[in-house]
Formats: C-alpha cells, structure tokens, sequence
C-alpha cells in the first residue's frame, strides 16, 4: 500500500513570499489547454502538477473554490499513451499528475502554488514517503512564461526562507504532454472513501487542507465539469 507522508509549513512564510512577486478528457489522448472556454463567457487557465501520487493530488485541489477540473494522469514522459503498469516502472519518465483546470477570476497560479507547496514534501527526490521513483516526482509543469517565472521565484525564496529543514528539489518543467489516467482513477477518493488508502493516507491530508485553507475551499460541495 501506498504511504505519503504531508509537509505543512507556516503559511506566514508563503505570504511573505508572496509580497515579493507583482501582484482527461479520454485515455491516449494528449492535453494541452492551457486555456479552455468549459462555460460561456468564461475563460479558464491550465496548471498542471505532480506530488506523488495523483490520487492525492486529485482529492485537494478539487476542494480548492475555483478549480472546476482535476484529471489524474500522466505527464513529461518520452512514450504515448503510457499504462498505468509502464508508468508504475518508472522507465518512461512520466510522472503521476494532475491538470487542473482553475478559474484566474476566482483563485489565481499563485495561490494553486501556495497550496502545491503545502500539501506535499517538496525537499524529497523521487520519493513522497514509502512511493519511490521518477513517477513520484515533485513537478511543476508550466504552461507559460508567467508559470515558470513564478515557480522557479516561489521556490528560490521559500529556499532563502527556510520554510523547509532541506533544499527543496522540485521539477520545473515546461509542459510537453499529458495523457489521462485510466477510468479508475479518476474522482478515486471521491468514490473509494472506504478504501484502506484512502483512508489512512488520503483522508488525514484532506482534513490537514481545509484546516489550513478553510477560507478558499468551495462551499457545496465538489463539481467536476
């Protein structure tokens, strides 16, 4: 079974941080929506992070108010249409991520970052707890020059602050692809909640996220578009 286990910093070091910056769809399918209209009238921004494993990363943001997509899937690798069992092997240089879909009107890059970096260890290479491999990676994958910007500044000062006990050793990497996971993965938590992982590994990091973001998480509930 699966164990990850969460880092929560002090969010008064992200804030300080802050101050410093102005301010799938189907199986085998590649993804690369940066921007997508799902709604009239509505523009809605890509991010697209890896934090372990996908079932968690899918479980937090889809709780963040203004995120109206997250997909489990697979992404930077160098072969189409990996199996989850390929990926799992860790020789296709995948790793397991998330797309997530966000409103920038509602909850903006800056913010999906603040709740990137709280939610996972970002100091352990290719390992989040007892998941080890390149598909485990911490990994930004930016979709503009804004991303990357902001992430490459993030971590350099979250470094500087001594947020974490070590350097941190996030991936930050342009987007070149992204293939969704198998159907079982997708909404996992969501539908498995009796599940022994989810339950001991998922669940404790849930509850952590909307302690700490209690005032950005949505009200009724999640909606996936």
């Amino acid at each position: 079974m699966k164990k990850i286990r969460m880092t929560m910093f002090n969010s008064s070091i992200f804030l300080g941080v802050l101050l410093f910056v102005s301010c799938a769809e189907h199986k085998g399918q590649t993804m690369d929506i940066t921007t997508e209209k799902l709604k009239s009238n509505t523009i809605y921004d890509t991010a697209t992070f890896g934090t372990g494993c996908f079932w968690c990363t899918e479980a937090i943001f889809q709780r963040l108010n203004g995120v109206v997509k997250v997909t489990s899937g697979y992404g930077g690798g160098e072969i189409l249409n990996p199996t989850y069992e390929e990926v799992c092997s860790g020789t296709t240089g995948h790793a397991e991520c998330c797309q997530i879909i966000y409103d920038p009107e509602v909850v903006s890059f800056d913010e999906l970052l603040e709740v990137f970096w709280k939610t996972h260890d970002p100091t352990t290479l290719n390992r989040q707890g007892n998941d080890v491999g390149t598909q485990y990676r911490s990994v930004i994958f930016y979709h503009t020059a804004d991303q990357k910007e902001k992430a490459e500044h993030y971590k350099k000062e979250l470094d500087s602050s001594g947020a974490f006990n070590n350097p941190i050793v996030t991936a930050i990497e342009p987007y070149k692809n992204f293939y969704s996971a198998e159907a079982y993965h997708q909404e996992y938590y969501n539908s498995n909640p009796g599940q022994m992982y989810c339950r001991f590994v998922i669940l404790p990091k849930v509850e952590k996220f909307e302690k700490v973001f209690k005032d950005k998480l949505k009200r009724t509930g999640i909606t996936q578009k």
